[in-house]
């Protein structure tokens, strides 16, 4: 369900504004997205492990408040990042 410290490494890399960044909203918001995705895989299959489910929708809110936090801000960011993710 986690994420292996390859797959983040490329994330970062492709979302990240400038060398070394790793807690700009674009990289939080794709790290959640991927965790997300394969948390929800897991959930087809395992259809009553509540306890993953409700750090999904936690996880769901995070994103959630942080692409309102771009949309607020920097619109242009947004919109990239959302074409980018397919949202």
């Amino acid at each position: 369900m986690a994420l292996n410290t390859e797959e983040k490494a490329q994330i970062v890399k492709k979302f990240a504004l400038h060398e070394g960044d790793t807690g700009s909203p674009e990289v939080q918001v794709a790290l959640l997205s991927k965790q997300i995705e394969e948390l929800s895989e897991h959930l087809k299959i395992h259809k009553k492990d509540n306890h993953s489910r409700r750090g999904l929708l936690q996880m769901v809110g995070k994103r959630r408040r942080l692409l309102q936090y771009l949309k607020d801000n920097e619109e242009e960011r947004y919109n990239t990042l959302a074409k980018k993710l397919k949202l």
